[in-house]
């Protein structure tokens, strides 16, 4: 099983995307078992024969053709998602504070450098620690009111999506189940 997340759709009225489109997309490229959580970008579905990295190429490659839009996508293994979240950097806030522990999904490995460079960066009581090619972003006042901004993180660790730790956890016992 895999997950893929899409950067940006379905925010504010903006690129929206049915979900039963984007399970429909999914089934037209020849994956399985398709299936989506929210309405937010988070696709569930079994490949069995591409990597995550192939994946990613197939999904930007096609879906302007088959959703009229063009995003990122960021995909995931279960054993991906599950090694993840068994090396939460968070663990007392992800169990009190769910909705406000988010993770940033990233193409490519940032380097400890960069995440050091976001954490200096914040003016506010945000924290950050990397893991990989996922950034874990703690955001104790919540991030309606936070200064820490897509810009800043993108700059910073480049460009990626975020999924509170409820919708991950969702995400891993989607693919667990499978």
């Amino acid at each position: 099983m895999h997950v893929a997340l899409l950067r940006g759709i379905n925010l504010a009225g903006r690129r929206s995307v049915a979900m039963a489109d984007l399970r429909a997309f999914a089934e037209a490229l020849g994956l399985s078992e398709a299936r989506t959580l929210l309405n937010s970008g988070n696709l569930v579905f079994r490949s069995a024969s591409r990597s995550g990295e192939q994946l990613e190429k197939l999904f930007e490659a096609e879906s302007e053709k088959h959703l009229g839009l063009r995003t990122d996508y960021y995909v995931r293994s279960a054993a991906e998602l599950s090694a993840m979240i068994k090396d939460n950097p968070f663990p007392a806030e992800a169990k009190r504070d769910p909705a406000r522990l988010i993770v940033f999904f990233l193409k490519k490995t940032p380097g400890s450098k960069a995440f050091v460079a976001l954490q200096e960066a914040i003016k506010g009581r945000e924290r950050v620690l990397g893991q990989g090619r996922h950034a874990f972003i703690y955001y104790p006042d919540g991030q309606g009111r936070s200064k820490l901004t897509l810009t800043m993180i993108d700059k910073a660790i480049g460009a990626g999506t975020g999924r509170n730790w409820n919708t991950v956890t969702k995400l891993a016992a989607l693919t667990a189940t499978a």
